[in-house]
């Protein structure tokens, strides 16, 4: 009888670590989410058969992170963080524990590791930017042949992003176009990113080679401005409002008030981060075709969730 194989998930309960735990399970992967709150896992347990989405206590601790990759066959880190809540949590979130994770596969002999980075993350002035690049290096250095996914705007139903800039186009009569509203994005469907994962766990040993130790850059096939994710957002969720230009000196001064909330909407590092492209570098970047994934559009996705924000729908449903 073979033996099923397990995979540990740090960040399982996110957004793309769902998606990851689902395409996973369905190949038969025992799968632990490693979690400082197991309980809030428990959600993750439908996406298998009974006993095979497991939440696992990890509280970050170099002990803990060893008892949940040990045994393991396949470790994937998606743990990220979009704002720091305090001094250096981008340090200790993107280099730090991606650092300690690798280490304790490399001890414990884990066969595959899957670490998901940032798009642009060596090319972006931000902070943000810096942890993950710094990370992509520790992780490089402690597990040779880890696979490194930098993928660009995550989009999907329920990502943070289209449905934050929905629910705001909605209750508000503008919407700021940070530095004008040029900086490029190509938006990757959390599903593909999902696939990529999947592929390369289940890929044969001989396959494996072509993945092993290298950076794979996710983009979908749409290259869209700021502007661009407005009128879609107008398109998709039949809202609408201004898109109003904002000059990033204007916009750092914003960013500094609103990143004194407890959920920013926006922080001086994410303007920071703005001046840079997001998308697939022109020449020589292995991408999702590399890894065996089919891209999937914006437009093939977006309609199904964006409709409920629909000023005509929700008329109609208080009818």
């Amino acid at each position: 009888m073979t033996q099923q194989k397990i995979a540990t998930i740090f960040g399982a309960t996110g957004f793309l670590g769902r998606y990851i735990t689902q395409d996973l399970a369905r190949e038969g992967y025992t799968i632990r989410a490693a979690s400082r709150t197991p309980n809030k896992a428990f959600f993750l347990k439908p996406y298998g058969n009974v006993g095979q989405v497991v939440p696992f206590p990890c509280d970050g601790s170099k002990k803990d992170i060893e008892k949940a990759v040990a045994g393991a066959d396949l470790v994937v880190n998606c743990v990220g963080i979009l704002f720091e809540k305090k001094k250096d949590q981008f340090t200790a979130i993107h280099t730090d524990l991606i650092n300690e994770i690798a280490k304790a596969a490399a001890k414990q002999n884990v066969a595959r590791l899957v670490h998901v980075s940032a798009l642009a993350c060596d090319q972006g002035a931000s902070k943000y930017a810096a942890s993950k690049l710094a990370g992509e290096k520790k992780l490089a250095k402690a597990f040779p042949d880890a696979v490194i996914l930098r993928p660009s705007v995550v989009f999907g139903t329920e990502d943070n992003f289209f449905n934050m800039f929905a629910r705001m186009g909605r209750v508000l009569p503008a919407l700021p176009l940070i530095g004008g509203g040029h900086t490029k994005f190509q938006p990757v469907y959390v599903g593909d990113i999902a696939e990529a994962v999947k592929n390369i766990a289940t890929a044969s040993p001989e396959a494996f080679k072509k993945f092993a130790g290298k950076v794979f850059e996710l983009g979908g096939p749409d290259v869209v401005t700021f502007k661009d994710i407005y009128a879609k957002l107008k398109q998709h969720a039949e809202i609408n409002f201004i898109a109003l230009p904002l000059p990033w000196a204007v916009a750092k001064i914003e960013a500094a008030i609103l990143g004194l909330l407890p959920k920013p909407l926006l922080t001086t590092d994410q303007v920071e981060s703005l001046k840079t492209d997001n998308v697939v570098a022109a020449k020589g970047a292995k991408t999702l075709a590399d890894l065996g994934v089919k891209v999937t559009s914006m437009d093939a996705v977006l309609p199904s969730y964006l409709k409920q924000y629909s000023y005509k729908k929700r008329k109609a449903a208080a009818a």
